[in-house]
């Protein structure tokens, strides 16, 4: 049978509760949404599934939306070849890993919306992320890649099952199989290793790490702050740099408060707009804790401005969170925060722009497409203060009047959608936010907003005959069981609410939904499965690293020896040690992906009792820390060979870089594969470098991660431009590793004559 969808009608998806789905209901697609009845359909008629997977905030979800989902030809096309699935990545995450997991494994990147091809029993065979609706800018558009894999489907299907058996096999191999268990926690020193690779990336001029884009990545920050109030003075300068930058940046909402998902400059000026509940309720959380670590006021005026920006326009009228804001305003990214010269000459009159352009960075060249800016604070703002013999309290009450005149101003443009679904993860981690600014500020009513966030998410979120936590909820109707993500984050939301107001109603709820979490998704091996077992799903992994927000297996372990703290119930710490020592042999190997494993690490080592081993085995642990840096040095042999001599003394001349490396080792390319992995960089110790340019990596499969990396081997030269000078060095950074692990990344500094 061939399902079609009459122009004018709305397809299966307006049954939905999803934004994101919603937003193609009036497709001429006949979409289904993921379950039994697309599955079936695809089954009996023989039929591959197109599976789509976005989310509503997503620019290029909504591109490939207008240019593909709504072109009748191309719905024909769809309906006539193919079972269409739209799948709403925040409300199925592990519908979303597995088969992002297939197209990186397919593609050497991924991204949304992810566009992958299935077999009726849910493998895929061919994958990508955006199409254009034609053949273009060398790339088959959708309309070609469609009829090319349906001929296939239809003429090689035996071949095109097998690949798809081939491909499953590589996708459960990197999410069942990569957890080998230990026989205890990852030594404390894990926490410096995973600070030592934040040193080597960190940007001293701009704060961050790396170069752009920049993401906020809580968990790197939230290691350097746990370190610095152990007394680690350079955790403290990194992070202090980051927020400080953030906080300045475009990135931040200098009006209207809240940060936006990333920079795409190395200064954090011009962001990608749309804002994400997660960001904000994690960096809402490290802002108020900063101010209580150094006692200043520009981190508790950036927390407070957040919280408000949550209550003003992320808050239901029950109370709970909503998820995002998008980034377009009918398809003109960033237009409801970006100013031209005109706009804001006509707002402010002609004192007011004069006052406010050296401070928010628009006395110069617009920057921004369009002729337009995005307001920052070049500079900060006791700075700006004492430019004009004020403290800063006296230039923000100065400054009150002018920017209420562009955020009342702002306020009448058309806003951009928001995905109004409440996620129990994200309101857990805002609850958590809210509990520690509330607690730390001294702002009574910031708690009292995470108490009725909680209220609601027990209350609403928890149903069932035998209540279940559940992963979302809209238009009055809970759905989705709870994952790993949700009882992580709600739980730690919980504790928090404990820790700010003493009340026993917090501490046992978070104590029955982390039974509950053991019940239903703890592993016999120790830690925890992303998801419960259930028939539409491939496979179930269990995740050590850090993302886009923390690991939720990390905290879990952190909830559970917060449980140990506050109940003095050993079972708690004993279960956390399980938890961590599950997945210690990948997080010893790979410390800069799982920053919130070493943290729960380190926590677990602190609160060891005088009568363990845990002292001698991080005194072992630390000797043995020394000899695999040795040989991660010895690994591999760096020179540099500088173009022929005849230049003028400062000018640039020509110099390669030449890399020799071990037989079996590795090392990563430039730019390295996945975000948490150290690039092989080549940069200027003193002088300076342009032109670099790196050779593209060859691709391998390592045991510990089974994703194709792009890798350097044997000998490698990487070229470049250097301006010569006396003493002149070049600074090398890799990371070598063999089939099984990586060492610790080295950089080195080569004298250039």
């Amino acid at each position: 049978m061939t399902h079609t969808t009459a122009a004018g009608r709305e397809n299966r998806l307006a049954r939905e509760s999803s934004p994101y789905l919603l937003l193609h209901k009036d497709n001429p697609v006949d979409w289904y949404p993921w379950g039994p009845e697309a599955i079936e359909t695809a089954r009996r008629e023989g039929k591959p599934i197109f599976l789509s997977v976005g989310y509503s905030t997503c620019y290029w979800c909504h591109v490939m939306e207008r240019e593909s989902f709504s072109d009748p030809a191309i719905a024909e096309l769809m309906n006539r070849r193919f079972v269409n699935v739209k799948v709403d990545r925040e409300e199925r995450p592990d519908l979303d890993e597995i088969y992002m997991t297939a197209t990186q494994i397919l593609t050497r990147h991924g991204g949304w919306p992810n566009s992958v091809w299935l077999t009726p029993d849910l493998e895929p065979f061919y994958a990508g992320t955006y199409f254009p609706p034609e053949d273009r800018y060398g790339r088959p558009g959708f309309a070609t890649v469609l009829r090319g894999l349906a001929e296939a489907w239809e003429g090689r299907r035996i071949e095109v099952e097998q690949q798809a058996e081939e491909l499953a096999g590589a996708v459960r191999r990197v999410l069942e199989e990569r957890v080998h268990p230990g026989d205890r926690p990852p030594a404390a020193t894990i926490a410096e290793r995973a600070r030592d690779g934040l040193a080597r990336s960190f940007d001293a001029e701009w704060g961050g790490f790396g170069g752009a884009p920049k993401f906020p990545s809580p968990s790197n920050l939230f290691l350097l702050q746990v370190l610095a109030g152990r007394g680690d003075g350079e955790a403290g300068r990194m992070l202090a740099a980051t927020l400080d930058r953030m906080a300045r940046g475009g990135i931040y909402d200098q009006l209207g408060g809240g940060f936006h998902r990333y920079a795409t400059d190395r200064e954090w000026k011009v962001p990608h707009f749309e804002k994400m509940l997660y960001d904000n309720a994690l960096l809402l959380a490290l802002y108020a804790r900063e101010h209580a670590r150094t006692g200043e006021a520009e981190p508790a005026r950036i927390a407070g401005e957040t919280a408000e920006w949550v209550r003003r326009e992320m808050t239901s009228p029950e109370g709970a969170f909503w998820s995002a804001i998008d980034a377009e305003t009918e398809g003109d990214e960033g237009a409801f925060y970006v100013w031209t010269r005109e706009q804001l000459a006509a707002e402010l009159g002609a004192d007011g722009f004069a006052f406010l352009a050296p401070i928010y960075g628009f006395d110069g060249a617009p920057f921004f497409e369009g002729a337009r800016y995005v307001l920052h604070l070049p500079a900060p703002l006791a700075e700006a203060a004492a430019e004009r013999d004020l403290d800063p309290d006296a230039l923000l009450v100065r400054l009150a009047e002018p920017r209420g005149k562009l955020f009342e101003a702002r306020a009448r443009r058309e806003r951009p959608l928001t995905d109004d679904k409440v996620l129990a993860d994200w309101n857990g981690m805002t609850i958590a936010g809210l509990a520690d600014a509330g607690s730390l500020l001294g702002e009574p009513e910031l708690t009292a907003r995470a108490a009725r966030a909680a209220r609601f998410i027990l209350a609403k979120l928890r149903v069932g005959e035998k209540p279940l936590l559940h992963h979302t909820w809209r238009g009055g109707v809970a759905s989705v069981p709870a994952f790993l993500a949700d009882y992580a984050f709600v739980v730690r939301g919980l504790l928090a609410l404990h820790r700010a107001t003493g009340e026993a109603e917090w501490l046992d709820a978070a104590r029955e939904l982390t039974e509950e979490q053991i019940a239903r998704l703890a592993s016999p091996d120790g830690g925890f499965y992303v998801a419960a077992e259930r028939p539409d799903l491939l496979f179930r992994s269990q995740d050590p690293f850090d993302g886009a927000v923390p690991s939720a297996n990390a905290v879990a372990a952190l909830n559970l020896l917060d449980l140990a703290a506050a109940t003095g119930e050993a079972r708690w710490r004993e279960e956390a040690g399980a938890a961590l020592a599950a997945f210690a042999p990948l997080v010893e190997s790979f410390p800069d992906g799982s920053r919130m494993m070493a943290l729960a690490a380190l926590r677990w080592h602190d609160e060891a009792g005088e009568g363990e081993t845990a002292p001698s085995a991080e005194a072992a642990a630390a000797t043995g820390t020394e000899t695999v840096a040795r040989e991660a040095e010895e690994v591999v042999t760096a020179s540099v060979r500088l173009g022929e001599a005849g230049e003028a003394a400062g000018a640039w001349r020509p110099f390669t870089v030449r890399l020799e490396i071990a037989a079996g080792w590795h090392v990563n390319a430039n730019p390295a594969s996945q975000e948490f992995l150290i690039p092989t960089a080549v940069e200027a110790a003193d002088g300076e470098v342009r032109a670099v340019a790196y050779p593209e990596g060859e691709r391998f499969r390592f045991a510990f991660a089974e994703d194709e990396l792009a890798v350097y081997s044997g000998t490698v030269e990487i070229p470049g431009e250097l301006r010569v000078a006396d003493g002149a060095r070049l600074r090398v950074t890799y990371q070598p590793c063999d089939d099984e692990r990586c060492l610790p990344p080295v950089t080195r500094e080569i004298p250039v004559r």
